[in-house]
């Protein structure tokens, strides 16, 4: 059904000649859910990322009408961007900094909201979101000259400078082809400073047109059937650990685990992220998804089972699973054509298993930024074709499943010039053919091989090692095991609507993305604001239940302090 509205151009060999390397791209778009218990944004990020990654993705996509791929929509994402929908339209604002933007009086602010500001309008990627830029450069170098003064520094800043500060900020996270479709943006980063209440209001309405133009837009793309969406279990939790913990000894059979020995009714929480994650998908885009990434491909034989029997006809993983899963089986892994290129299928499971290739994903994540554009897309197609000779078997297919948001703030341009010429290369390409995960299976039902056993694992090193096993995020699982105890014990005891609230902060704080930041080697401000929101949403849910928060609440679970690669936001697949 996505095959029939699009014509592919160039002479493409025939499909079982050998000839033909099968191409998936999946972009995975998430953000956690970043609003407190009373619907206030804590940190910004769903918006800014919709402005610039999701933004040029989607015109990227409309450019390049033969490049089939996956685009995966994370349920709670989806909402969050409805809710900013609805704020851009009624100017009822709850998050801190898109209020700052059209705040009409910025000198007023006081000392500890001047600092939140001036903090977060320099968190962005320095090389190439702000050293281009002479204007941004110049607030940058007065910010550092001041800040030893402390309160007298922040005092010293004027008005002025604040809504140049908050004006760039915005300018350097909008997306590449939103500024080359924008005069009047491009005109703004020129003149550099100066910047009224009236232009940021015009900026301000502009970002609200690219947010609700954002989620149409891909619809268009997947109704004209040049790409699919698939979703993921709904707040992104890792379904395995929710089913088992000891789901993380299989491939680190040695790895501490919390105190509670399992969470409390598991199996019927992770259903209910899967069934809300259905009815969400369904609702924003018309039709149910065929097929799932799962939260950090994080799978098990369990979790499979409830995908086939929820009728999910794929879902995707990451190498270091299938890594792990041929080696129970006995199989040599010397060759790795010869097992990446195909799908798998587990005894008894109706859902297909797809396995991300993590060198060609890592190339484009890490790699490839540093490179010339072009050079880059060279050395992928050349890699591909590589692959493509060496695969074994008639209907090779490989994945290239990554972050579709995290990366591009480290190339020149948001990736501009690698995504165009990479989509444009590929929409010609005699011999790599852009699918997706569902029409691969129409077109080669055959395809998929028996998996004997799927050893349980993410995409992150093949286990569980980023979200369980050290001190700060086996005590987390603790706190959110204690909670659930709480909840089963008095959800039936308060109101419905009460009940559909704890229901909700439940669901939030099952997501993995606390569980990713906790521990040392994490920077220290995403730590602790990622442990501050938790902490948060657990406090809501006690009260939400009429019970006292505990007060071990009040104390961060871990400090950070490292320098993970990128800012802690993206792993490679490989340890």
């Amino acid at each position: 059904m996505f095959r029939q509205a699009v014509t592919l151009s160039g002479s493409l060999p025939e499909p079982g000649t050998g000839l033909l390397l099968n191409l998936i791209f999946c972009w995975h778009f998430h953000q956690p859910d970043y609003r407190d218990a009373d619907g206030r944004y804590q940190l910004p990020w769903t918006y800014l990322h919709a402005l610039k990654d999701y933004a040029d993705m989607a015109a990227h996509l409309e450019a390049a009408p033969n490049l089939r791929c996956v685009v995966n929509f994370v349920p709670t994402l989806l909402e969050q961007l409805d809710d900013y929908d609805t704020q851009f339209a009624t100017g009822v604002l709850r998050d801190p900094l898109l209020a700052d933007l059209i705040e009409p009086d910025l000198a007023a602010l006081d000392l500890d909201a001047r600092r939140h500001l001036v903090e977060q309008c320099f968190k962005l990627n320095h090389p190439t979101m702000l050293e281009p830029f002479p204007a941004y450069r110049r607030l940058y170098t007065l910010w550092k000259t001041v800040e030893e003064s402390g309160a007298a520094g922040l005092a010293y800043l004027s008005g002025q400078y604040l809504a140049d500060l908050v004006t760039w900020y915005h300018l350097a996270w909008s997306g590449e082809t939103v500024r080359r479709a924008r005069p009047d943006l491009l005109a703004l980063m020129a003149r550099g400073e100066g910047f009224t209440l009236v232009e940021r209001r015009a900026v301000f309405d502009l970002y609200g047109e690219v947010i609700s133009g954002l989620l149409p837009r891909y619809r268009f793309l997947a109704e004209r059937g040049q790409i699919e969406l698939s979703s993921t279990p709904h707040s992104h939790p890792l379904l395995p650990l929710l089913l088992d913990f000891k789901a993380a000894h299989e491939v680190r059979p040695d790895l501490p685990l919390p105190a509670c020995p399992a969470y409390p009714e598991g199996e019927a929480r992770a259903v209910a992220h899967i069934e809300a994650a259905v009815a969400s998908h369904e609702a924003h885009f018309g039709k149910p998804p065929a097929g799932f990434w799962p939260a950090e491909g994080a799978v098990s034989e369990a979790a499979i089972h409830l995908f086939s029997r929820a009728g999910l006809a794929w879902a995707a993983s990451g190498e270091g699973v299938l890594r792990h899963s041929l080696v129970k089986a006995g199989r040599d892994l010397e060759y790795k054509p010869s097992w990446i290129t195909m799908p798998y299928r587990l005894p008894g499971s109706d859902t297909v298993l797809y396995f991300r290739d993590d060198h060609l994903s890592d190339l484009i994540g890490f790699e490839y930024k540093g490179w010339h554009g072009s050079d880059a897309v060279r050395h992928l197609l050349h890699s591909l074709d590589e692959l493509r000779r060496q695969a074994p078997g008639p209907n090779p297919v490989v994945s290239i499943i990554m972050d579709g948001e995290n990366a591009w703030e480290y190339y020149p341009y948001n990736g501009f010039y690698f995504l165009h010429d990479l989509f444009a290369e590929l929409s010609e390409h005699v011999s790599i053919r852009p699918t997706t995960f569902s029409e691969y299976l129409e077109l080669h039902p055959e395809s998929p091989r028996e998996l004997p056993h799927l050893a349980a694992g993410s995409w992150v090193y093949g286990d569980f090692t980023t979200w369980i096993g050290d001190p700060a995020k086996n005590r987390a699982w603790d706190w959110l095991c204690a909670a659930k105890h709480a909840y089963d014990a008095a959800v039936e005891m308060v109101p419905e609507d009460e009940a559909e609230t704890a229901e909700a902060l439940l669901k939030s704080c099952e997501s993995s993305d606390w569980f990713w930041w906790f521990g040392d080697y994490n920077p220290a401000d995403a730590v602790a604001s990622f442990d501050r929101v938790y902490r948060q949403k657990l406090k809501r849910l006690y009260q939400t239940l009429r019970i006292p928060a505990p007060r071990y609440l009040d104390t961060p679970l871990c400090r950070g302090g490292g320098a993970a690669d990128a800012g802690g936001v993206m792993r490679r697949g490989n340890a």
